[in-house]
């Protein structure tokens, strides 16, 4: 049986003006052609098709197609339809209000992002192939708004084992983003009177703003060699922190703060916000156990897969207390806002073992390049020394007192994107300024890794 032409060729959006149909057909069709709205070669749909899809008759789309051909904006040829001539398209012009490209550094260390060209394509293929064909059908409906089941067994099995994490699959909450969750987070404090978080003085302001938006209000803790000191958390009703490798001083929290910022969470009922940004990334020995493990009922873990996989998947996770899965879960809405195939694909990718692969490959290449840091270091930049655990993606380089900027500006006429430890100072923080970088040597690609690490040590001093 034939096939309807309503299921053959292509959509053409049109609407014609002017005092005539034809007319209004030709100008409109002429248009699309001149702005590039039709790229050259595309074919259009037959004249009945467009005429039935218009409400008109098929001979005025026949006959604006003639005209159109005969002005040689569209070209007609026997078996091969009708077709946008190849033209100079004229572009359009570009709004004073959009803000023009920045241009792109040669070479980036800017932390914050994985190895993008170490994604395991073919791996996360192979998972998604799995997961898509075992799938239910009502996988791919709405959802329930705390993730897929299937994901959330996952991780409760997978951060139990290797983060040290308390919880089970009904505790956990899907977010797209770390910066997701703690919005949601950051609306549920606020409607339960809670106006003030304390934070890092260093960390990232996107962070804070996050928390600024929901009408929170946040104040930074003192830092020292022992990380965050959390002495002055008495009047804040939430902290929140990153224990297993500070962001982005590098240093863990000492385990006596550990076990004082617990207390006073349990005293006050205070929340403890736990990002565990890199936590599997740990060098030298164990990766520090996640903070939650030591009070499930006050500490909220947040994890991602942005550092471990890729941050354009927009997968990370919320193990939350018992007393705040109802409310956050509330908070993010009636229906699923994250990716079903993606997190069938991450939960079949960590039930697999393909993850904990991933995770071991990722880590000795990112402690390789560490290596070569610090020996480079060593060799060409002996005042120059990096502080902080052998962990995560980053690194900070102390530099002579009065340098920082300059050693920035420096990177920037090369070429060479590097943030200043400034930076990620809060300007409320009563922490002595450091002159420092934070050098990402986990974002470059295994092939620029040795050019951008030439290019930093020529700007340090």
């Amino acid at each position: 049986m034939p096939k309807p032409w309503a299921t053959l060729g292509v959509d053409l959006h049109l609407e014609p003006t002017g005092p005539g149909l034809r007319r209004g057909l030709t100008d409109a069709l002429r248009e699309a052609v001149r702005t590039g709205r039709l790229a050259p070669g595309t074919r259009l749909p037959s004249s009945r098709a467009l005429a039935a899809d218009l409400g008109i008759a098929r001979n005025t789309v026949a006959d604006a197609y003639a005209d159109l051909v005969a002005e040689g904006w569209l070209t007609a040829r026997q078996g091969s339809g009708t077709r946008a001539a190849e033209r100079r398209v004229v572009p359009p012009v570009p709004s004073s209000t959009l803000r023009p490209q920045s241009h792109r550094p040669a070479y980036d260390l800017r932390p914050g992002t994985p190895d993008l060209a170490s994604f395991p394509r073919t791996e996360w293929l192979k998972a998604a192939r799995r997961a898509i064909t075992s799938a239910p059908n009502e996988a791919l409906g709405y959802g329930d708004p705390r993730g897929r089941a299937e994901l959330r067994t996952a991780l409760a099995g997978y951060l139990a084992r290797a983060r040290g994490v308390r919880t089970d699959p009904e505790r956990i909450l899907v977010v797209a983003g770390f910066a997701h969750g703690l919005q949601m987070l950051g609306t549920v404090l606020r409607a339960r009177g809670v106006r003030t978080v304390a934070v890092e003085s260093y960390g990232l302001d996107v962070y804070e703003k996050q928390l600024t938006t929901t009408g929170l209000g946040t104040a930074p803790l003192p830092f020292d060699a022992l990380g965050t000191n959390p002495e002055g958390l008495t009047d804040a009703g939430a902290v929140l922190l990153t224990p297993a490798h500070q962001f982005p001083m590098g240093v863990p929290l000492h385990r006596d703060r550990r076990a004082v910022v617990v207390d006073w969470a349990r005293r006050t009922g205070g929340l403890v916000l736990e990002d565990d940004y890199d936590g599997e990334f740990r060098y030298d020995r164990q990766p520090v156990g996640a903070l939650q493990g030591l009070d499930p009922d006050h500490v909220v873990y947040l994890g991602t897969a942005s550092k471990s996989l890729a941050p354009g998947l927009r997968l990370a996770w919320m193990v939350l207390p018992p007393s705040l899965v109802e409310e956050v879960t509330s908070a993010k809405g009636g229906v699923e806002t994250c990716g079903v195939l993606d997190q069938l694909t991450l939960a079949e990718f960590l039930t697999s073992g393909a993850y904990d692969r991933h995770v071991r490959a990722s880590r000795l290449r990112y402690r390789r390049r560490r290596d070569t840091l610090v020996e480079a270091l060593a060799a060409q930049a002996p005042a120059v020394h990096i502080t902080g655990i052998a962990a995560g993606l980053h690194a900070v380089l102390r530099l002579p007192p009065g340098t920082e900027q300059s050693v920035v500006q420096a990177a920037a006429w090369q070429g060479l994107a590097l943030y200043g430890l400034s930076f990620f100072r809060h300007e409320a923080a009563v922490t002595e300024p450091l002159d420092a970088l934070v050098v990402g040597y986990g974002t470059p690609p295994d092939h620029a890794w040795a050019g951008a690490l030439e290019a930093l040590c020529r700007v340090l001093p």
